[in-house]
């Protein structure tokens, strides 16, 4: 999975808010002719959290169909464990190779909680499992240990950006156990993450502007410096910060690019929101741009 983006696509809504399949499906398509290290359906930028169980079938079976085989498909599972097993038993039976356990639902838990939240998945499901930290899940390192102990689990999704708990754990890890830095626009903290020994990461931009996503990946790998650069301080740092206006942004702004390029994805569902005409203006500018570092077109 470190030798490509990690594709996390959107999922598809008509206007009237129901499952779009056929344009999901277009959309994976396009997704997996720039070459990920393996996509991940049904996470945050895929709306799992609005998913009811046959949507997620769908989402997963077409996923699984259209990657056939040719790279990873990783399925979001979550909330607590009862439910995430359902998700687990519906992608296991969409040929989905490995799941992404997302933060459990609302609590705070302490870390005995959330090693056991785990081990309940690990035994109920054949699939490998990566435990995803964010928001009220991180993990110490005497937890840590143990969540890497239990069989089925390989590896750790990190949304916190704390390097130096982050390097604590990968030096706790056990050999081959995988580490992906998951933080919100991850380009942005991709050279810090690598210090630490984890280089693989996933991006949002690769579900829009999939040639800005590669630019920099492949500028990143060969330590072409000037490239990483330029690309952070012309389109990255100003994406974030025109991500950080509204709460929701980091999917609803994700999907608005996407339909500015003529990708079948539809709105976001509430909770989120779509951007305002404002905003969508200026996004409108700074894709362009972004595409025009890269020599690509809106």
């Amino acid at each position: 999975m470190a030798h490509g983006v990690l594709s996390f696509p959107l999922t598809s809504f008509h206007d009237d808010g129901t499952l779009d399949p056929d344009g999901f499906r277009t959309h994976l398509a396009t997704q997996l002719e720039w070459g990920p290290g393996a996509v991940f359906p049904a996470c945050g930028t895929g709306e799992f959290f609005s998913l009811d169980e046959d949507e997620y079938r769908q989402v997963v079976t077409i996923a699984v169909e259209e990657a056939g085989g040719r790279v990873p498909v990783v399925a979001g599972i979550g909330y607590g464990w009862a439910q995430a097993v359902r998700f687990a038993r519906i992608a296991e039976e969409a040929g989905a190779d490995a799941l992404l356990v997302l933060p459990h639902y609302l609590v705070a838990a302490p870390q005995d909680g959330l090693v056991a939240q785990l081990e309940q998945i690990a035994t109920r499901t054949r699939l490998p499992l990566i435990a995803y930290q964010r928001g009220q899940v991180a993990f110490g390192v005497d937890a840590f240990r143990r969540v890497a102990a239990i069989e089925g689990v390989v590896g750790l999704k990190d949304g916190h950006s704390d390097l130096d708990r982050l390097q604590r754990l990968t030096l706790a890890a056990p050999e081959g156990f995988l580490f992906f830095n998951g933080a919100s626009t991850a380009e942005i903290q991709a050279r810090a993450y690598a210090t630490v020994g984890v280089p693989a990461y996933s991006s949002a931009v690769h579900a829009f502007a999939p040639e800005i996503a590669n630019a920099f990946f492949t500028a990143l790998r060969d330590g072409d410096d000037g490239t990483v650069e330029k690309l952070l301080r012309d389109f990255y740092v100003p994406l974030v910060e025109l991500r950080d206006r509204v709460p929701g942004y980091a999917v609803s702004l994700v999907k608005a690019a996407a339909r500015l390029r003529g990708r079948p994805v539809g709105p976001v569902r509430a909770p989120l929101t779509d951007p305002s005409g404002a905003d969508l203006a200026d996004l409108r500018l700074l894709l362009t741009t972004g595409l025009d570092l890269v020599g690509a077109a809106l």
